[in-house]
């Protein structure tokens, strides 16, 4: 019984414990916390209670120049699950009024399930945090931006103490691996599996193309290897990271793998500023609709150092394009313009060359 991102890093660390200490190891530690819906551990209630965060530039975002996709999409903050993702008690008889990506009615169902794994015990300490805020909330009873800016304050301040707890337990594993010496020739990579909406947009979750979701944090660890604050820009992928194990254990990588290693950009060895053959766009590809949650209109395109195209399709075709130097919260659709069609269609046929790349060539249905 315990917190899950502790109990997840207790068996980590005991599975080190019982490796052969003569032997090299690869070890993977996925950690849910920041995971909807939420849940902090007891020790940070409150932690950030004092804290009023500013909304993002971009919360109040009326998605005036893009496709459908960005204003039919269920993930606004506003539309989150009072019980679920609020945790808000609702008066009796009341309904839970959000839709929270699913169906109306669903937020109260979701919460249970999660209320009713708690211990008695547990479930006390979460009622005396929780159940005053949820008072305090219907007392006030806000409404229009108000409301939203409430949601915004709870969503932003339960998310970051649940990555409290994940800092905490990646300074547990590192500091068992420094005390049983590992430290200085082990290989770390701490990344994600996508990134994340934090109200920008107006939005939690992720699936866009757009930056907030499709940029992913990606820091490495190897002093052999990797001088420590060096930093680059080049563009990567999730495809890149398998590639780099096996080139750190001196394992041959694979022709059927489409990524790349790493070691070659962040090597101490790479002399600064030195001409790569490294890529020069990266390809995405979402496609869970409509079946899947959030309403997110099946999509793919390029992201290369400075622009991004998108193509919308299914039951929907349209298209996106963004010059990120002169607009980095996307919020210019410059696809229209006639000024930037010879660059569309460059991208287009770049876009193209990477669909083949990556096998990615069936064919679009359009409904």
């Amino acid at each position: 019984m315990g917190y899950v991102t502790d109990l997840v890093t207790d068996v980590a660390i005991g599975q080190l414990d019982k490796r052969p200490a003569d032997k090299p190891f690869c070890l993977l530690l996925h950690q849910k916390a920041p995971h909807r819906n939420w849940m902090p551990d007891f020790k940070h209630f409150g932690r950030f209670d004092s804290i009023d965060f500013p909304l993002p530039a971009t919360f109040n975002d009326n998605y005036a120049t893009r496709s459908r996709a960005a204003a039919e999409a269920d993930m606004k903050v506003k539309d989150m699950y009072y019980t679920n993702d609020l945790k808000l008690k609702l008066p009796e008889g009341m309904k839970d009024p959000g839709t929270g990506g699913h169906e109306v009615g669903d937020g109260a169902r979701f919460w249970k399930s999660a209320y009713d794994r708690m211990t008695g015990e547990q479930k006390k300490k979460w009622d005396d945090y929780y159940q005053p805020i949820s008072d305090a909330f219907f007392k006030a009873n806000p409404k229009g931006k108000d409301l939203e800016k409430w949601m915004y304050q709870r969503y932003i301040k339960d998310y970051l103490a649940c990555v409290q707890s994940v800092d905490e337990n990646i300074g547990r594993l590192l500091a068992y691996l420094a005390q049983n010496e590992l430290l200085e020739n082990t290989l770390i990579i701490y990344a994600s599996d996508q990134g994340f909406f934090l109200g920008e947009h107006g939005w939690y979750d992720k699936r866009f193309m757009y930056e907030e979701s499709l940029s992913m944090p990606l820091v490495m660890r190897y002093p052999s290897k990797v001088q420590a604050g060096s930093v680059s820009k080049d563009l990567v992928l999730n495809l890149d990271l398998a590639p780099t194990l096996l080139a750190a254990a001196g394992v041959e990588v694979p022709g059927d793998m489409q990524g790349a290693s790493l070691l070659s950009l962040i090597s101490n060895e790479r002399k600064s500023g030195e001409a790569t053959s490294w890529r020069k766009g990266i390809y995405y590809h979402y496609y869970e609709y409509p079946y899947g949650a959030h309403k997110v209109k099946k999509h793919y395109g390029i992201r290369t150092d400075r622009y991004k195209l998108i193509h919308f399709y299914n039951d929907i075709d349209e298209w996106e394009l963004y010059d990120l130097k002169s607009d980095p919260h996307e919020v210019t659709n410059l696809y229209s313009q006639p000024a930037f069609k010879e660059l569309a269609d460059s991208l287009k046929k770049e876009l193209n060359n990477l669909r083949e790349l990556y096998k990615d060539t069936s064919r679009l249905e359009m409904h």
